[in-house]
């Protein structure tokens, strides 16, 4: 019988970050049932309710992100950062993890540093056609990292890449929902054009302003709207909403807990540029408007974005131009078949299937060869 492997998976924040995360260690146990695997997310953070509900124990860090608005309060986050330093290493320290795997998010740093740091191999997962700088000093530890797009060498040591993709909610890809069931669930009609509106699992302003702002032309347009707002912008949009009338042409909800509903009813999406998105747009060979968030490190959406432009797999509306240009696109491109086609076609391939499964047999093979050495 084998020895049971202990595998710690740090990360988090959002959504674009945990499903990948949970998809990743639900293909390692389907490998290897034995194994035991903690997460190591950040306090407060989604990951602390959604990784239990996904059935997996988690460790919370006091890190929180750098306030680039604000140096003064980036003394408190530095104080956080060294708590959470410490608190990794006593993670680990009584773990003893044989790999430490890092999906991107606040706590994946402090975590995969110590790790490294106390001879323990670590796997990135580099989601984005950008990396980020904290994966760029994590990568200088790391034994392998797992990519989603070309041209990663430019960031990363060439022989520790392996092109992977993106992980995504393996639910997608195993649904028999129909598209008529599908439209039907949001209580909307199985004969029109429907288009998805998603920005994130938290929200997004300007996706939100621009639906409020050409309320008048969705309601001639005969085209219907699934709306996710978020938790944090629904009272207000739904309230706005409501005083302007009544639309039935738009099923509007803070949150899509079934996506592959969502994404069955759609004929086109309208959606910010994670790379954990794209990886399902891509997937499921869906025709999608990217309007990248102008509010992450790097600007690494708009890089996310242009790398399904220049292939004509994608079409994209700045964040500054969004509200004025974003909804009068979206009808006009959903009314046009051949270009939907175009879209669904070209983004089809640029899919990587059984990312998930990839990735964790690079883990299996780091965590077993640090057991066959040194035992866990």
């Amino acid at each position: 019988m084998k020895k049971e492997l202990k595998i710690i998976i740090s990360g988090g924040g959002t959504g674009g970050h945990i499903f990948p995360a949970i998809s990743i260690a639900n293909a390692i146990k389907a490998k290897r049932p034995d194994a035991q695997i903690l997460f190591v997310g950040a306090e407060g953070r989604m990951e602390m309710q959604r990784v239990p509900a996904a059935g997996y124990q988690i460790e919370g860090l006091p890190v929180c992100g750098f306030d680039r608005s604000n140096l003064l309060k980036n003394v408190r986050v530095l104080y956080k950062l060294m708590q959470s330093q410490l608190k990794a290493r006593k993670i680990i320290k009584h773990f003893k993890p044989c790999v430490a795997v890092g999906v991107g998010g606040y706590a994946s740093g402090p975590t995969l540093n110590m790790a490294g740091k106390m001879g323990v191999p670590t796997l990135i997962q580099e989601q984005n056609s950008y990396a980020g700088v904290t994966n760029k000093l994590l990568a200088k530890r790391a034994k392998k990292i797992c990519v989603a797009y070309e041209g990663m060498e430019s960031f990363f040591q060439p022989s520790k890449i392996i092109l992977t993709g993106n992980p995504v909610r393996q639910g997608l890809l195993t649904h028999t929902v129909t598209k008529e069931e599908a439209v039907k669930s949001f209580g909307l009609n199985p004969t029109k054009k429907t288009i998805l509106i998603i920005g994130g699992s938290l929200g997004a302003r300007t996706l939100n302003e621009s639906v409020l702002a050409h309320i008048s032309e969705i309601s001639a347009s005969g085209i219907q709207f699934i709306w996710q707002t978020g938790k944090y912008y629904y009272e207000k949009a739904e309230k706005n909403l409501h005083d302007k009338g009544a639309y039935p042409m738009i099923h509007i909800t803070d949150f899509i807990s079934n996506m592959e509903y969502a994404y069955s009813a759609a004929d086109l999406i309208i959606s910010r540029a994670g790379a954990g998105s794209i990886s399902e747009f891509c997937l499921l060979e869906k025709p999608v408007i990217l309007v990248p968030s102008p509010n992450v490190a790097e600007d690494h959406q708009t890089k996310n974005a242009l790398a399904l432009v220049n292939k004509g797999a994608a079409l994209y509306v700045k964040d500054s131009e969004a509200t004025e240009t974003l909804i009068k696109t979206a009808i006009n491109t959903v009314k046009d078949n051949s270009k939907l086609e175009d879209l669904s076609k070209n983004i089809s391939k640029l899919a990587f299937h059984n990312s998930a499964d990839t990735i964790a047999d690079e883990v299996l093979k780091l965590a077993e060869q640090y057991q066959k050495e040194h035992g866990c």
